[in-house]
């Protein structure tokens, strides 16, 4: 068997090449340098940052011992749970609906739906904080800042990034199909839960995937309609670092970085599985 000869590069080729993976090295290494540095940080043997003076894990265990910092993480799960679980069904809907029907004002529903993706996170902060203010008065029992508001407010920050990811993959959807479906015998319903909905399943797992990760990440929203009581991880990290930038901090972080590294990776393997059972 005769082994092919690579094709010479140009040395003007081969230059640019190298500017180019050498500026991209740079900008990866600027944007995630920090983490890394937080991360060995968290293993050190003392309370002070500046200065390395041994390997330990004990900061980790601390975390865990910390009850209030655990109950904080367990706000944040509990409504990322249930900001994810909402957004997936309002994004698949509304992915279907603007994927299937022409009706006038499509374009602007699409619009709108952009909005809070493309819209400061603090302006839609604000925006919620007004609005919950304004529902509650002047009786503050009605809709008191908890776990409910920072609920409503994530699941209207993630599903448009639910409903963006699942209309992609159904563009990659043969109508044919379902029209065979239908032809065969099968109901609207049937067709939809034999044929569309086995497609839109890896699009839907990366849209959950994704809002889980940004309603666990989430800070500015969740700091403007969090309550006194109501207190979500990243929120009790910010108060943390606010005294001191200790281990302990630095370990927690390092928790949350591994999660969300996690959560992304599962998220953008789905969106490649679905790429190439599109292709």
């Amino acid at each position: 068997m005769r082994l092919m000869r690579r094709t010479p590069i140009a040395p003007l080729e081969y230059s640019r090449r190298l500017w180019l993976r050498s500026w991209v090295g740079g900008v990866a290494l600027f944007l995630y340098l920090p983490l890394l540095v937080l991360i060995i940080f968290s293993f050190n043997d003392s309370k002070r940052n500046v200065v390395w003076r041994g390997f330990t894990t004990k900061w980790y265990g601390k975390v865990l011992e910390n009850e209030s910092l655990m109950a904080a993480l367990g706000n944040s799960l509990t409504i990322a749970f249930l900001a994810t679980l909402i957004s997936v069904v309002l994004g698949t809907l509304a992915a279907v609906l603007l994927w299937r029907f022409r009706f006038p004002g499509r374009a602007g529903i699409e619009g709108t739906m952009a909005l809070p993706i493309v819209v400061p996170e603090i302006c839609l902060g604000v925006a919620f904080l007004v609005f919950f203010a304004q529902v509650g008065w002047p009786n503050d029992l009605i809709w008191p800042l908890s776990l409910g508001n920072i609920t409503i407010a994530h699941v209207t920050f993630c599903f448009p990034f639910v409903a963006l990811v699942v209309r992609a993959r159904l563009a990659s959807f043969n109508r044919e199909q379902e029209e065979a479906a239908r032809d065969l015998g099968a109901s609207e319903w049937q067709s939809f839960r034999d044929v569309l909905l086995p497609h839109m399943k890896p699009g839907i797992i990366a849209g959950a995937l994704l809002s889980f990760t940004l309603s666990l990440d989430d800070f500015v929203i969740t700091f403007f309609t969090s309550g006194p009581n109501t207190i979500t991880f990243p929120v009790k990290v910010y108060s943390m670092v606010r005294f001191s930038v200790t281990p302990e901090v630095n370990a927690v972080s390092a928790l949350l970085i591994l999660l969300t590294v996690i959560l992304t990776a599962v998220a953008l393997k789905m969106q490649d599985i679905s790429k190439t059972n599109a292709s």
